[in-house]
């Protein structure tokens, strides 16, 4: 053996990262299951299955193809890759540049040998170039940039279609009367069973473990949903979890699936005329555009970048976030039981439900943070910190995101079926009835009035609390609302 290879559990591609020169004669490749993985935070029991199964499957698949593999239990990443050493003598270390700041400052130290990260498709130091040029940091810019450097959907430098984005059509509401195909289910095999029965839970078969799992997963996507993506991408429904979105994102994310496979598969839907251009430029922003813009700046903007606080939030975490039985609204209540039950809603639930309520209510970002980064299947730190730090909590004064994303009670009546039962009506902003969505919506806009006034893109909304005749009763029932919910009992 001439080197070791470490494969983190975010790495699991054959054929990229450290991996993709890697040769069974020369090569020992060592996987670590850390207990501090599992016992530093709450950890989404779910979310730990699919890692760590995910995991023990890759290691297996490498054993199949010959490869030495020690796939060890040990208190520390560090402490597992020490008995390695001990084991077959002081072999260099390998590994792909990590996905987040904590885990490349530990490896560097220990003196581990970095090669580029190779798991998106736009470099560190490519976005960096891009960034360092911009007065603002807008995604839409690096997408269409994206577009053209990588040939994707354009004739030369123009999109196809002569529009960049389809926003205005992939904004339809749930379709009444509708028949939403079956999502695929996985079965479990041995690894996924003795995993589950370490964690003490049942294994789930909503997501798959192995790279098999995942191409099939790719597979139905494209022939079941792909067609019909783009319309209701926006929608949010209680007949159907997931709608027409793609589950992909944990497989991505993990590296079962690259990036680029699930972009040929979807160009390839799209060039033989199984798939509308809306559809298939929405779902392609979200891979070339939003999820590398993402990385991009996860590492440009730095490892402080996670204490933002700009709004100065200092709410803790309300009880509805971890309990689903602590609240009556309808919409909170169906997107908190989605985490609850398989560590996923789509990007709409999370945030113009979720990170929304965070937002109005003033929760503390970075308690907020903690929340979505340990409950979600597919929450890298890479993810979340600036989805949630610039894009929900707009904790960072606008560096991302030209104005808050929030909304009352309207915009969640209009995108869902969800209010027609609840209890609170989307259309009162004042009295017990009203929607807390709509009567905290109207109060941050009050509470913030200094801080956003020279908003441009908020003066709309600042017109709309001008014309209020009832603020003085709102800012009561806001007042009342907050204390409730830091009870759990609205």
């Amino acid at each position: 053996m001439k080197r070791i290879l470490y494969i983190p559990f975010d790495h699991l591609h054959r054929n990229f990262g450290v991996l993709r020169d890697a040769t069974p004669a020369d090569d020992l490749v060592v996987l670590v299951e850390s207990a501090r993985m599992q016992t530093d935070r709450a950890w989404h029991p779910i979310r730990l299955f699919f890692l760590i199964s995910s995991a023990r499957h890759f290691a297996t698949s490498l054993r199949s193809e010959g490869f030495t593999v020690e796939y060890i239990k040990t208190p520390t990443t560090i402490e597992g890759l020490i008995s390695v050493q001990e084991k077959y003598g002081a072999l260099p270390i390998f590994c792909a540049e990590p996905s987040s700041f904590l885990q490349y400052q530990s490896l560097k130290e220990f003196g581990v040998e970095f090669v580029d990260n190779d798991f998106f498709l736009t470099p560190r130091t490519m976005f960096a170039q891009w960034a360092s040029t911009q007065k603002s940091y807008l995604m839409e810019n690096f997408y269409r940039g994206q577009r053209i450097r990588l040939g994707i959907l354009v004739d030369g430098r123009e999109p196809l279609g002569g529009a960049w984005n389809f926003d205005k059509e992939n904004r339809l509401p749930p379709p009444k009367n509708y028949t939403w195909p079956e999502y695929l289910e996985h079965p479990s095999d041995e690894i996924d069973l003795d995993v589950a029965a370490e964690l003490g839970i049942s294994a789930p078969t909503t997501w798959a473990t192995t790279r098999e799992g995942a191409l099939a997963q790719l597979k139905y996507f494209i022939s079941e949903h792909f067609p019909s993506f783009g319309p209701y991408e926006d929608a949010m429904t209680t007949e159907n979890w997931a709608l027409h979105h793609s589950l992909l994102s944990p497989y991505i994310n993990n590296n079962l699936l690259h990036p680029s496979e699930v972009i040929d598969a979807a160009l390839k839907a799209f060039e033989a005329g199984r798939v509308p251009l809306e559809s298939c430029e929405g779902f392609i922003r979200q891979i070339i555009g939003w999820r590398e813009y993402v990385n991009g700046m996860y590492w440009f903007l730095g490892e402080e970048y996670r204490n933002e606080n700009q709004l100065g939030a200092s709410r803790k975490l309300l009880p509805l976030f971890t309990d689903s039985s602590k609240t009556e609204m309808k919409c909170v209540q169906e997107s908190v039981r989605g985490v609850e039950d398989r560590a996923w809603v789509h990007h709409i639930p999370r945030l113009m439900v979720l990170s929304n309520l965070a937002l109005l209510t003033g929760v503390n970002p970075q308690e907020f943070l903690d929340w979505m980064r340990e409950s979600f299947i597919d929450a890298s730190d890479w993810v979340m910190v600036p989805n949630v730090i610039g894009m929900g909590m707009h904790a960072d004064g606008g560096l991302m995101m030209t104005k808050p994303y929030i909304s009352g009670g309207s915009y969640i009546s209009k995108m869902s079926n969800y209010c027609k039962p609840c209890k609170y009506d989307p259309k009162d902003r004042t009295g017990d009835n009203a929607c807390p969505f709509t009567t905290l919506y109207w109060d941050f806009l009050d509470r913030h009035q200094e801080t956003f006034a020279a908003n441009h893109r908020m003066k709309q909304q600042f017109f709309g609390l001008k014309r209020l005749s009832d603020l003085p009763e709102l800012k009561v029932r806001a007042n009342d609302v907050l204390k409730k919910l830091e009870l759990g009992e609205i």
